[in-house]
Parts: structure tokens; C-alpha cells; sequence
């Protein structure tokens, strides 16, 4: 004898909750479901109808009718399951994990990064677990966020007056000099140079986007020499001074000074400070001689060894090399220049200055954990 239905009967709050449900397009399936039958039943229709109508079978219906009527909505909920039984122990993955940050060499593995796959395979010679799946280690890290694949590279500082060098180019960067404000005719400068620059002249002409696939650029190309970009970036207005030569040294580097010292607003300024790096074209006590000597208003200003990370106009060489140069086909020096020069003024037209935000304090943070580290 077939069982009686449950019957259901829905409160004005309970009708509209599934209805909404029912009625929304992104309600999950589940959930609509099973708001369906419920507002089905209660409208007195038969599980077997109800099943027929939706293409489920009989017992799934009186599952939700029955789990409604004793508990009401909390019971169109899935009930908490435990799920299959761990196979690894909280040690086991501990373990793998720091094997993981281990470096291969020194745990006798002949390689120099470990991928998911090795790591389960060492792990698994060193008794460490039975058995273990390569996805199984990528879920393990995932959780922790370790990526042993990875790495990146860096310095440590060798220049024993790192801090102070560097504290005095953040604060220029912050309109700060000697622990005074920088007034408005004072200005800072970025400067440095791009050295070998290649006119590379495509063996075959670069195809443009077409439907299905983007631009083509020929592999192969031709050698037709290289040039030197000399450039001063000024921090707060965001403009760019420079020039292109035929080398590296002191006498470009030297004509690039005599183009902006020359030119208003800096012909007239009360100080201008250039930050440089210790490139041969201006490093050492000399090159701070020469400037000043050359023009009193101006102030070289080197960072530490192995620092050009801080100089800004690095920023600059590397938005130039991605927007004009890769990819480029150049006929010779004369066009490489040609649009270098042309971007440079196409920059200056838009150009806002960088949200630079690394500051002294970040720096003596940046020192106090290298020094922990070391």
C-alpha cells in the first residue's frame, strides 16, 4: 500500500523565500529544486505528479517534502559529511611542506627547485609518506602559498653607507634635502643612460592583427648597430630631457647636463639635484667636481653601489623599451633614433608623476630585516 504524502502547509515568509528562489536566475539548481517540490506539494500535487514533472525520481521528492514539513527551510539544507578519512597524517603534510622550502641540494637531490611531482617522489623514497599523488603536494602548498617552482632573484647591499645614500634620495623624492623642504624653484632630476640600443631590422616586414591570431614579428633579423639614450627625468613634473649618441662616457653624459641646465626652468633654478647611479660615465668625487664646477646651482647626488632599483628614470627606460623598442623594426640607427626620440615627446605630452611610495622609514624597515636575515 503506497505511503501517504506529507502534508505541507507554508507560512507567508516561507512562501515568498521559495519563491524567490524558484523564480532567480542564478539560484543554484539544487536549491531550486528543491523549492519547487516544496511549493509544489504544499499546492496539494502528488509526489509521482511532482516527480514526473521534473524528470526526478518519486524518492527524491518525498525526501524534500519530508525534510520540509519537520524542519521547514533549515532542512532544504545538505547536512554536514564527514567526507572520505584523511590518508595523511597533519605531520605528513607538515613535512612535505618543509621539504618544499628545503633547497634540493641540500637534502642529496641533484636539481635546483623542486616541482610537485619530484618533491612527491623524494618524499616517498624518504619514508616520509607511502605514497603521494604530484596533485595531492600542489594542494598541500597551495594552502600555504609555496610556489618552490619560483624564485627571485636579489642583493644584498655591499655599499657600507647604503642607508645614508639612499635616505638622501627618498627624501629628494619626498621634496626633502638636509631635513628641509625643497622651495619651488628647486628640482630633481632622474638621470642615466640607456646603453645599447639596437637597431634590429626584421629579415621579413611584421605582419599586422588579423582575425584569429595578433601581430607577427619576424624571428630572424639584422644587426644595424647600436645607439646610447642619455636622459634626465624630473621626479615632480614628470618630464623627460634627453638625447641619443653614438656611446657611453663622460662627454655625452656632459652634453646631456649642458641641454637641461640650459633650458628654462632649470637655467634659472635655485638648485637642481640629479640623482644618478655609479655608472662610469658619472661616478665618484670627480664627476660631483665637474658638475658643480660646470654649473653651482646643480647637485650630483649618487645612490649607494647596486641600487638603480631606486632611480627613477629606470621606470621610464623600461616604458620606453616595452611601448617603442621590443618588437621593433628598425632600417638603421637613424630610425631607432628617430623613435626615441618621438616617443619621448609623445610621454611628456600625458605623463603624470610616479606614485612612488617607498620612503625612508620603508627603507631602514627593508635594512633592520636584512640585518635579522644575515
Amino acid at each position: 500500500m503506497p505511503r501517504r504524502a506529507v502534508a505541507i502547509t507554508l507560512t507567508d515568509t516561507d512562501r515568498e523565500t521559495l519563491n524567490g528562489r524558484a523564480r532567480s536566475a542564478t539560484t543554484p539548481r539544487r536549491d531550486w529544486l528543491r523549492a519547487v517540490i516544496v511549493l509544489a506539494a504544499a499546492s496539494g500535487t502528488g509526489n509521482t505528479t511532482i516527480a514526473s514533472t521534473l524528470g526526478v525520481c518519486e524518492d527524491t521528492v518525498s525526501k524534500w517534502r519530508g525534510r520540509f514539513a519537520r524542519e521547514g527551510l533549515a532542512g532544504l539544507t545538505d547536512r554536514h559529511r564527514s567526507g572520505r578519512p584523511a590518508r595523511f597524517t597533519a605531520v605528513q603534510v607538515a613535512e612535505v611542506k618543509a621539504l618544499a622550502c628545503t633547497r634540493p641540494a641540500d637534502v642529496g637531490a641533484p636539481l635546483e627547485r623542486w616541482s610537485t611531482s619530484e618533491l612527491a617522489a623524494h618524499a616517498t623514497r624518504e619514508g616520509i609518506v607511502e605514497a603521494v599523488s604530484a596533485s595531492s603536494v600542489g594542494r598541500w602548498l597551495a594552502t600555504d602559498a609555496i610556489r618552490p617552482w619560483q624564485h627571485r632573484s636579489w642583493i644584498f647591499p655591499r655599499d657600507p653607507d647604503f642607508v645614508a645614500k639612499a635616505s638622501r634620495v627618498l627624501d629628494l623624492y619626498g621634496r626633502r634635502w638636509d631635513e628641509q623642504p625643497l622651495g619651488q624653484d628647486d628640482y630633481v632630476l632622474s638621470a642615466d643612460e640607456k646603453s645599447q640600443l639596437q637597431a634590429l631590422r626584421r629579415c621579413h616586414p611584421s605582419a599586422p592583427a588579423a582575425p584569429g591570431h595578433g601581430p607577427r614579428v619576424e624571428f630572424e633579423y639584422k644587426r644595424g648597430g647600436t645607439l646610447a639614450y642619455f636622459a634626465a627625468y624630473d621626479i615632480h613634473r614628470a618630464q623627460v630631457i634627453g638625447r641619443t649618441e653614438d656611446t657611453t662616457g663622460i662627454a655625452p653624459f656632459g652634453r646631456l647636463v649642458d641641454q637641461v641646465m640650459t633650458c628654462e626652468p632649470y637655467a634659472s633654478a635655485r638648485r637642481v639635484f640629479w640623482i644618478v647611479d655609479n655608472g662610469c660615465s658619472h661616478n665618484g668625487q670627480a664627476s660631483i667636481r665637474r658638475m658643480r664646477t660646470a654649473y653651482p646651482t646643480a647637485t650630483l647626488v649618487h645612490l649607494p653601489v647596486h641600487a638603480s632599483w631606486l632611480n627613477q628614470v629606470e621606470i621610464y627606460f623600461s616604458i620606453l623599451q616595452r611601448k617603442a623598442i621590443a618588437r621593433g623594426d628598425f632600417t638603421d640607427l637613424d630610425a631607432l633614433a628617430t623613435r626615441v626620440m618621438t616617443f619621448q615627446a609623445l610621454y611628456n605630452q600625458t605623463a603624470t608623476p610616479f606614485d612612488w611610495k617607498y620612503t625612508r622609514a620603508d627603507l631602514l624597515d627593508t635594512t633592520r630585516r636584512l640585518t635579522l636575515a644575515a
